[in-house]
């Protein structure tokens, strides 16, 4: 039995979707962003990180939605989410993880938190370059999917393209959202309309970017 700490709409929503995918019985424990329960005492002591997902494992809690996804789909090859070891798909996979946390979920969070840089609000020259960071990896992806697509690994849907398209869902509300990329936008069609993208939503209770 797995325990899945989330917010909604969050980092743990590859989480969640992976632990749909595999169809191995888990548990949801509500941290509630509205009422700051990230940085309560309890959660801390979960992950000192005040962030979500955090995922206990056989009783121990594991962090980081990159990492928690590996996890996830190397205890159940059967789910197909990762390429078997040792092939140049499972390299192709690891290289596409590693880019998506380490550079678009890092730009995300200098575009939703600019508190975090001693802001109120960005100044709009500040504003516009982290939307042209967030961008010049739209524009990779694309030229990735469109040459080799539809998924990051070709033919293969795997759990990286469930990372995708969470991160293509957090820029709908931007000037410019990723699904004007064509290719982006077929892959995000592709994964709405899994069985556990569906289900996610109804558990999660979200509505938009359906």
């Amino acid at each position: 039995m797995y325990t899945l700490y989330y917010c909604p709409g969050t980092a743990s929503m590859v989480v969640h979707l992976a632990l749909l995918e595999i169809g191995a019985p888990y548990h949801l424990e509500l941290v509630d962003f509205e009422r700051d329960a990230q940085h309560s005492p309890e959660y801390l002591k979960l992950n000192p990180g005040g962030t979500v997902p955090a995922l206990a494992i056989d009783g121990q809690v594991r962090v980081e939605s990159g990492a928690l996804l590996l996890i996830l789909a190397e205890r159940h090859p059967e789910a197909q989410l990762i390429p078997p070891a040792g092939t140049p798909e499972r390299e192709l996979w690891q290289q596409w993880v590693v880019y998506l946390s380490n550079t678009l979920m890092s730009a995300y969070r200098l575009w939703f938190y600019p508190r975090e840089l001693g802001y109120d609000d960005y100044p709009p020259a500040i504003r516009a370059a982290i939307q042209r960071r967030i961008e010049s990896v739209w524009d990779r992806l694309e030229a990735q999917l469109s040459a080799h697509g539809p998924y990051l690994l070709g033919e293969q849907f795997s759990g990286a393209d469930l990372m995708l398209t969470m991160l293509l869902r957090w820029s709908r509300n931007m000037p410019r959202p990723a699904t004007e990329w064509p290719a982006l936008k077929r892959l995000a069609d592709l994964v709405r309309a899994r069985p556990s993208w569906k289900k996610l939503y109804e558990l999660e209770g979200l509505t938009e970017w359906q």
